[in-house]
């Protein structure tokens, strides 16, 4: 919030700025002004948190796309920001996708990368050490977060944003950093199908290549140019306005505009990652497909949905998981798992059981489960069963027991109800994390002096 101007009077113009910043001072007392308390961190931008798309099949009623949820629920656990260390090593380069690359991350019994989607923000970097920890030990290699899509200044990438990223993908070698990039902004504002086609159309003819020039430079500036793009996800639904139903050869041309854009860039060493969301949805994904030249990896958002379908439809529906696993090796690509996770059959061991093999059995080059309500394990309290699967299963490595101790729920801590003469300050999201919580202006005292 904007502080709003008083109209001062001419007695003391000389005065104004120093009386607000000792009011701010008196009210903030040792840190915090009445009714603020500190704040585990900052929230995630608007538009940032991924909408998972209802997969449909022939034999189940329609399903509706839920709510974007703008932060996590209820916590299992409350996520200690312990922040990576900084050092930053020399990192070699990746070796690049190619047609002959291969489906999976590697052989035998090594287990395939993964993290967990907990944040956008800075408060999602940090998080996955309290995440970690949870496991065991088990380390995360894989960072994962989306850019906001609500205008384009965003979907470029601002240095705020990414900062934080790029220092924990730099600080080891074999850590992945997977971004959600919008093809269009507005992106979950509803936008009609003749306006998407307008705007394919327009992207397709090169109205938008800067922004993706623009992003792709701030990428290889900050030291990550081997980023994994996840560009335009779930093409093959309904929710977002970088859809492809409304006109598949535009969206393909788009695409491939939007990668020879950002490949242009020297220094680069980007993935991209064509990732539909599973089944037939709007469209089959298929029908979107850009080619082979501008692909890197197949992906596949995958929840547990729809309601009373099975692990086995699953796999077996047109467009499901086996679909994917035969795309990808027909086209010699990797796979992935940019989002999977719980929903609408609720608390489902057997799901969290057979989706962990799956991932076990096809390596993908990495997966992220998506650690919110009602999706996650770790965030969620209203998931034990599944939880307690996927911890015992990643759980300090290999060969750990399944029955482990439940971790303890701290309270909630309790905050004061702000002063009602005390605006709060907004610094931003950086400077109140560091402060430790947000600052208020005690008006009260400001008139009172006067």
């Amino acid at each position: 919030m904007v502080l709003q101007q008083c109209r001062a009077r001419t007695r003391r113009p000389a005065v104004v700025a120093a009386v607000v910043a000792i009011s701010a001072a008196l009210a903030s007392g040792t840190g915090f002004a009445a009714g603020t308390g500190p704040i585990a961190g900052p929230p995630a931008p608007m538009a940032a948190t991924p909408a998972p798309t209802v997969s449909t099949l022939p034999a189940v009623g329609p399903s509706v796309a839920p709510p974007s949820p703008k932060s996590p629920q209820t916590s299992a656990v409350t996520p200690t920001l312990t922040p990576e260390p900084l050092t930053k090593p020399s990192k070699s380069a990746p070796s690049s996708s190619s047609a002959t690359a291969p489906t999976t991350s590697s052989s035998g019994s090594e287990r395939p990368a993964f993290g967990a989607f907990i944040d956008s923000g800075v408060r999602g970097v940090y998080a996955m050490t309290g995440l970690s920890r949870w496991l065991g030990g088990t380390e995360l290699r894989v960072g994962h977060t989306y850019l906001p899509g609500d205008r384009w200044s965003n979907i470029e990438g601002t240095h705020r944003f990414l900062a934080p990223w790029a220092r924990w993908r730099t600080a080891k070698d074999d850590r992945i950093f997977v971004l959600n990039v919008p093809m269009q902004e507005r992106n979950e504002e509803g936008v009609s199908d003749t306006e998407v086609r307008s705007l394919l159309r327009q992207g397709a003819a090169g109205h938008f290549d800067h922004h993706f020039r623009a992003l792709a430079e701030r990428l290889v500036a900050l030291d990550v140019p081997d980023t994994v793009v996840v560009l335009g996800w779930e093409m093959n639904g309904t929710t977002y306005t970088h859809r492809c139903g409304p006109d598949p050869t535009a969206w393909k041309t788009y695409w491939n505009r939007i990668v020879t854009t950002m490949r242009s860039v020297p220094g680069q060493e980007f993935r991209f990652d064509f990732t539909p969301s599973r089944g037939r949805d709007a469209v089959p994904w298929t029908q979107c497909y850009p080619g082979d030249d501008t692909v890197d990896i197949i992906g596949m958002d995958s929840y547990d949905q729809p309601r009373g379908v099975t692990f086995d439809e699953q796999v077996k529906e047109p467009y499901g998981l086996q679909a994917q696993v035969d795309f990808a090796k027909s086209h010699k690509k990797p796979i992935s798992y940019p989002e999977w996770g719980l929903f609408r059959n609720g608390d489902n061991a057997e799901y969290m059981r057979r989706m962990l093999a799956w991932i076990d059995e096809h390596k993908p080059l990495y997966n992220t489960l998506t650690d919110y309500c009602p999706h996650g394990v770790w965030q969620c309290a209203g998931n034990p069963r599944s939880s307690l699967v996927y911890r015992s299963a990643l759980f300090g490595g290999a060969g750990e027991p399944a029955t482990l101790p439940e971790p303890s729920v701290p309270p909630a801590p309790t905050v004061p109800s702000p002063h009602r003469n005390c605006p709060p300050l907004r610094l931003g999201d950086w400077g109140e994390y560091w402060l430790g919580g947000r600052l208020c202006l005690r008006l009260d005292l400001w008139w009172g002096a006067r």
